[in-house]
């Protein structure tokens, strides 16, 4: 996505308003073809980096003033914003901080009837351990409808969750280190 159009930090604080006690909305127009609005939830302390971050990025002229190499977070909950078929709002929970493409903590639905939407693993998660992976597979929605319970009841079984879980293959440091280096080898 582009970061679009270069702004004053007060010309881009035009497009966010408070809307809540820890709400924000980030209004369209603030990058070019948003669908929807974008909507954060965030703290004092938090609210206070997001804002510093676009202030840091608009100092720059929009170009080099990515925090870390990203662009700010807001811009990029707008940029979800603009993905097609999105529907509501792109929505960035509390912990919302800049992450790649998708701010991490940014979630979004998307309309599967309209043929544009798009399903973006970039909104699943890069975060290493993160705990949400994207799997594709031929499936379709009706040969998994009749079975979901028992599918969301054995990947619960089989995949650790929390610390200090276990799953069905008992593994220790060096294991880690095997699959660290084999890759998706070791557990063949």
């Amino acid at each position: 996505m582009s970061h679009g159009i270069v702004r004053t930090f007060e010309q881009e604080c035009n497009f966010v308003e408070k809307n809540g006690p820890v709400s924000y909305r980030i209004n369209k127009g603030f990058v070019e073809n948003m669908n929807v609005p974008g909507q954060f939830y965030v703290n004092e302390e938090i609210k206070k980096l997001l804002f510093d971050e676009l202030k840091q990025f608009s100092r720059s002229g929009g170009g080099g003033g990515h925090v870390g190499g990203f662009l700010p977070a807001m811009k990029q909950i707008a940029n979800v914003a603009a993905l097609p078929g999105i529907v509501g709002s792109s929505i960035a929970l509390p912990d919302v901080h800049a992450g790649y493409g998708f701010a991490i903590g940014n979630v979004a639905a998307f309309d599967m009837s309209n043929p544009e939407s798009v399903v973006s693993p970039g909104g699943v998660g890069f975060d290493i351990n993160c705990g949400v992976r994207l799997v594709r597979t031929n499936l379709m929605e009706e040969d998994v409808q009749p079975v979901k319970e028992q599918l969301a009841q054995a990947v619960f079984d089989h995949i650790p969750v929390g610390v200090g879980s276990q799953g069905i293959i008992p593994t220790g440091s060096r294991d880690l280190e095997e699959a660290l280096e084999m890759g998706i080898d070791w557990s063949l």
